[in-house]
């Protein structure tokens, strides 16, 4: 065997210590039953309780399939760490598995995306409803658990179904594009919601505190910013057939700004403070079970590094 081929490098440390948070923070979440029951501790009305009760169930069972992925995703890249890079036809296999697994954890918070348009239309049915308020309900229960329940998962099962070594690349480069900047799209939605809450209910929490502040703008616009520039990379990119034609330095450049933002409002939690303890560090620190893609600039840092993407790295020894 080659030896060149099974050194260690900063490109396979990077992906095997992402893969690996994402592992861990997956065990951490299945087997973290704090939630079990919550539905009788939070509240004593029935219909509220059978709500929280659905969301918690089907969000547990998407978790569940996430792990799986997680361990499929680890085992497969700790066999790269110490060899080459798996057979075309196994790569897509692997990777088939774990978006089709992923997409079914994020298909998990559709039921969320039910009862956030039931109480949506509840809402804007009420005479006399502000534009205001009715911005308010659709950027805080109708958009954000549309797209993370619905739309989002549909995009990750066909990009499961374009994953195959029988089909053309581009599809699948599209597709991953496509995903990619939908998953962006989530979080911008997702988080920036949290924070219209607060600036809603207590804007001082935001206004008052520096990093706060920090945190709402690199939501709002920072996120937003990324999503668009995302979209337009995934645009600009529709006619690319192969990976070794793909802007590899754009793509690496828009995953280490994604993981800059997490890192950011942890790290930032962690040395400074923000203040009371409030919905952002309920959501973000207590809920969130996407914060372990603040080890993406491990793996993207060592892809700012590489001009594109060979052959090689995609054949068996």
């Amino acid at each position: 065997m080659d030896m060149s081929q099974t050194k260690v490098t900063p490109l396979k440390v990077g992906l095997l210590a992402v893969v690996f948070a994402y592992f861990l923070f997956n065990v951490h979440s299945m087997f973290n039953l704090n939630w079990v029951g919550e539905w009788n501790r939070l509240t004593t009305n029935a219909s509220t309780r059978f709500v929280i009760y659905i969301t918690d169930v089907t969000g547990a069972v998407g978790i569940a399939f996430r792990l799986a992925a997680s361990i499929i995703a680890l085992a497969a890249v700790v066999y790269y760490f110490n060899h080459r890079a798996p057979s075309r036809e196994r790569t897509f296999k692997i990777l088939r598995i774990v978006v089709l697994f992923e997409g079914i954890y994020w298909l998990g918070l559709a039921t969320t995306a039910y009862y956030g348009f039931q109480s949506f239309f509840t809402v804007i049915s009420q005479s006399g409803l502000s534009t205001t308020s009715f911005f308010y309900d659709l950027m805080v229960l109708a958009l954000p658990t549309a797209v993370e329940g619905i739309i989002l998962p549909i995009v990750l099962f066909i990009l499961a179904f374009k994953l195959s070594p029988t089909k053309p690349t581009d599809k699948a480069i599209k597709w991953s594009l496509i995903a990619g900047t939908i998953i962006i799209l989530v979080f911008w939605l997702v988080y920036t919601s949290i924070w219209i809450t607060i600036l809603y209910s207590s804007p001082n929490l935001i206004t008052g505190y520096t990093q706060n502040l920090v945190s709402f703008i690199l939501t709002a616009f920072g996120l937003l910013a990324l999503t668009i520039y995302a979209a337009y990379f995934a645009t600009v990119s529709r006619n690319v057939r192969t990976l070794e034609e793909l802007k590899l330095k754009v793509a690496a450049t828009i995953i280490l700004l994604l993981g800059l933002f997490f890192l950011w409002n942890y790290v930032s939690w962690l040395f400074f403070g923000v203040g009371p303890w409030n919905e952002w560090g309920q959501m973000f620190l207590g809920h969130d079970l996407d914060i372990w893609m603040l080890s993406l600039p491990l793996l993207a840092i060592p892809l700012l590094s590489i001009n594109r993407l060979t052959k090689q790295d995609t054949e068996e020894p």
